[in-house]
């Protein structure tokens, strides 16, 4: 039989500045992969929690002493000799300047542009991704059936305004169908003023699949996605999946989701028959789902910070946004 890897415990630093920035460490000469850029951390020692190493960690590479991190994701890396359990926080403030105590190369660098620093350490690629989902994503409202390119402009003003950038949509109850040729006009006049605006915009898997090729993504119903053996969409395209249970999000894990959408949270209007996940049960699931993960269901942009707190990428939401 062959040999079983090693399987190390790792927590992560994904340090971001107020320019929407991340820092990057050189690995140095005297450790495998030397040269290859990843985010900062190090290995948990006995009896430390992950977030106690983050701070040990970075103190001992860069010399800044962390303030504010919240858990993000966490995943499993197999690389050739070792596998690494990585798991990684949003570091949004520390004291101190960065510098590279132990002699390593670092670097501050936008998301999009990291592959330009040189070669990234494998597991780095998936949340160099994911940090470029935006924290705040708003499902669309039920629009009236005479709604005009006025009226989505001034819904798209008023999202944009609160600092939404990523929108879906869905629209289960227009009145002439999911599938109707006035309703694939006004996904089409959305989807225009989205990109004139710098926004991206994801279909629900409700409408129809000819509809899904258009739009900047697909937004997979729970039901949809079990019905399907792999991804729907090239990576080019983002891929969600709306979840509410450990076995869906599973399932968004062999489909190679982009993120889930994980609730509801709170007792809602359009759940009025389903019980409330709540904070607690959000968390023990988020931490199993190797992916981003937004939080749904009676919540706004001003519970972002408590998501934040139980392992969330970020908030979706339909009337708050």
């Amino acid at each position: 039989m062959p040999k079983s890897k090693p399987l190390l415990d790792v927590a992560v630093g994904v340090m971001l500045n107020d320019k929407g920035e991340v820092l990057l460490a050189q690995r140095p000469d005297d450790k495998s992969w030397s040269g290859w850029w990843e985010f900062p951390g190090g290995k948990i020692e006995a009896g430390e929690t992950a977030k106690e190493a983050l701070v040990r960690e970075l103190k001992e590479e860069l010399d800044v002493t962390i303030t504010e991190a919240t858990p993000w994701v966490s995943f499993v890396y197999e690389y050739p000799k070792t596998k690494v359990h990585l798991s990684f926080f949003l570091v949004t403030a520390w004291t101190g300047q960065a510098k590279g105590l132990e002699g390593q190369r670092f670097a501050w660098t936008k998301p999009e542009q990291a592959a330009e620093l040189g070669e990234l350490l494998p597991a780095s690629l998936p949340p160099i991704k994911w940090l470029s989902l935006p924290s705040l994503y708003a499902v669309t409202p039920d629009f009236a059936i005479d709604c005009s390119p006025q009226d989505l402009s001034a819904y798209l003003e008023q999202a944009m305004s609160k600092g939404i950038r990523l929108f879906q949509f869905r629209q289960p109850n227009w009145p002439k169908g999911t599938a109707s040729k006035e309703l694939k006009a006004l996904f089409d006049e959305l989807l225009t003023q989205c990109h004139e605006r710098g926004a991206k915009l994801l279909i629900n898997s409700i409408h129809p699949k000819a509809w899904w090729k258009a739009a900047d993504g697909l937004q997979l119903r729970a039901s949809d996605a079990i019905q399907l053996e792999q991804r729907p969409l090239p990576k080019n395209k983002l891929l969600g999946i709306s979840t509410h249970h450990l076995a869906d999000v599973l399932y968004a894990q062999i489909l190679e989701a982009d993120f889930i959408l994980l609730g509801h949270i709170k007792n809602t209007p359009s759940h009025p028959d389903q019980a409330a996940l709540g904070w607690e049960a959000f968390e023990s699931i988020a931490k199993d789902a190797a992916l981003p993960v937004y939080a749904i269901g009676g919540l706004s942009p001003d519970d972002l910070k408590l998501a934040r707190q139980h392992n969330a990428h970020g908030i979706a939401g339909i009337s708050a946004f």
